[in-house]
């Protein structure tokens, strides 16, 4: 079940500014495009995308890293191929305030209406053809570990490291490693030097690459194939 809700702020009457973290939810320059970037290219999506894939999500937040993956799998994946999407979430946007982002983004608005309309939030539960979401309520730092799953790709989206660094702590990138299949990756937003030694600690090969819009760089992460033979 939801616990605490997201307390939101709206910038200029625009952005929503987390009252908990005091930070913004998305780029100030352009949010799905931010996305698009940072998680989906970082990831090397949709050229990974086959039957069965798994992504996981640090971070719900307003929902619009999902309505973004589910589109481009909505246009690329396979007939009858399905996605799996967890997401991590301790603090549960409001609906209004989801629907008042959403409303920023009108080439999503075919996902958002179909997600405002089947997504159960008791449950955390999301299905519609061909993708699944879980919304996992809680602190990431227990959830993940407690975690019985495995991603393909893992978006990592907790608030800034310097207003969050919980989000970004060694045991719970080692979580992430360990709850990553072989030939897996994460993409991240943030080249911040702790987060990528944690990452590289946890057992991740880091790169450093161009970041989106202002930010000079992001990272993302590879674990390698498991051993052969």
């Amino acid at each position: 079940m939801p616990g605490q809700s997201a307390q939101i702020i709206w910038r200029d009457g625009t952005i929503p500014v987390s009252a908990q973290f005091d930070d913004p939810y998305f780029s100030l320059h352009s949010g799905l495009d931010e996305t698009r970037h940072v998680f989906l290219a970082g990831n090397d999506l949709p050229a990974r995308f086959r039957d069965g894939f798994a992504i996981a999500e640090l971070g719900f937040g307003s929902g619009l890293n999902f309505l973004a993956t589910w589109m481009l799998w909505d246009q690329v994946a396979p007939k009858g191929a399905q996605l799996q999407f967890t997401s991590f979430e301790a603090f549960p946007m409001p609906p209004a305030d989801q629907a008042r982002v959403w409303a920023h983004f009108p080439d999503l608005a075919p996902y958002a209406d179909r997600f405002a309309l089947g997504f159960d939030a008791a449950a955390g539960r999301f299905v519609a053809p061909g993708i699944m979401l879980q919304v996992v309520y809680g602190d990431a730092r227990t959830e993940v570990a407690d975690w019985a799953g495995m991603a393909d790709a893992w978006f990592l989206d907790g608030f800034s490291p310097a207003k969050n660094p919980q989000m970004w702590q060694a045991d719970l990138m080692a979580a992430v490693y360990a709850h990553t299949r072989a030939g897996g990756s994460a993409a991240t937003y943030t080249a911040a030097g702790f987060v990528r030694r944690n990452l590289t600690d946890a057992g991740f090969a880091v790169t450093r690459i161009p970041g989106f819009g202002r930010k000079r760089h992001m990272s993302v992460a590879h674990k390698s194939e498991a051993p052969h033979g």
